[in-house]
């Protein structure tokens, strides 16, 4: 499993291919909040997220045998992204199996990065038997994600940051899909300093995570209806006992306090975000994480910023959801 010490390993494996993103901070929303809210700029991150660390780590894991035919994975969008260049950077060829639903901005970025796309239906089954026959059929190696110990660590090196940057924060806000961002950063956390209470920011329209604590055991995601489309993925063996053990609350906002905490932000803070990292900041906004306290300094995960600017989620009549 993922821990302080393969985070660290990931981030001297990547260094020099991802950005080390900027923390910004706003007297707005801070008096907003009613508390020092600190944005970690993922969205900043190369292919627009945080992705991009796990999906690097993984590909540089591989051994030069293990590389060649190639790697493949699943992905409506930044996974996709992240492992297309993570591919172009270590030289091998990249498959993506990508739902014929998927953004065409993330499609064309993919596409962009020289890797092959391969459609399928929008479901998780259909992604997932399509992989295995391009896994089968190119002798490329899967990988996930979220649930896979390499990603999980490098996306764990976005807490190794932080915590440089802001070292004495007392919180953590983390958007929640599959989780490994979450867990990757609680795993960090846990050992940089076990002080620092993390939340999970899920949309109510997808809150497996959310049935999965209060129920003490994992639920998977169905029929998930939001858009946040970055967090429609169920938890992972790997991620959910870490959230389950290790996270203090998983907190649920609905698509219009979505939208109006990534409006806000392009506004108050000139700052492109989309929905699934603007979940973070309507927590953070929320009444429900007002109440909690004790957290006078709370960091704020901004995850990405891949925005479809065809259909943005406040303009009349393009609300409507990916699921």
């Amino acid at each position: 499993a993922a821990d302080l010490e393969s985070i660290r390993s990931a981030a001297r494996r990547i260094e020099g291919h991802v950005h080390r993103t900027a923390v910004l901070t706003s007297r707005t929303l801070d008096a907003m909040a009613g508390r020092a809210l600190f944005f970690k700029c993922e969205h900043l991150q190369r292919v627009g997220a945080f992705k991009m660390r796990g999906a690097l780590n993984a590909v540089m894991s591989l051994t030069d045998a293990e590389a060649a035919p190639g790697v493949v994975t699943h992905s409506s969008g930044n996974f996709a992204q992240a492992v297309a260049l993570s591919a172009q950077i270590r030289g091998v060829p990249a498959h993506i199996v990508m739902p014929s639903n998927a953004p065409d901005v993330k499609r064309r970025a993919v596409a962009g990065y020289g890797a092959t796309i391969i459609q399928c239906e929008p479901t998780l089954e259909a992604r997932e038997t399509t992989a295995t026959r391009v896994r089968v059929e190119t002798g490329a190696t899967f990988l996930h994600p979220y649930d896979q110990d390499e990603v999980i660590a490098g996306q764990g090196t976005t807490a190794l940051e932080l915590f440089e940057q802001v070292p004495d924060l007392d919180a953590v806000i983390v958007p929640v899909g599959g989780g490994g961002l979450l867990s990757g950063m609680t795993l960090a956390y846990r050992e940089l300093n076990p002080t620092v209470r993390m939340f999970a920011a899920e949309p109510l329209g997808a809150d497996d995570a959310y049935r999965s604590k209060q129920a003490g055991e994992l639920i998977a995601q169905t029929g998930p209806n939001t858009i946040a489309d970055g967090l429609l993925t169920s938890l992972g063996e790997r991620t959910w006992p870490v959230i389950r053990d290790c996270v203090e609350e998983v907190i649920r906002v609905d698509d219009d306090q979505i939208r109006q905490a990534m409006r806000l932000m392009w506004e108050r803070m000139k700052t492109v975000i989309e929905p699934s990292a603007a979940t973070a900041v309507a927590v953070a906004l929320s009444p429900t994480f007002q109440q909690r306290t004790g957290m006078a300094r709370v960091g704020v995960l901004l995850t990405g910023g891949n925005v479809d600017l065809e259909a943005l989620p406040w303009m009349q009549g393009s609300g409507s959801s990916r699921a």
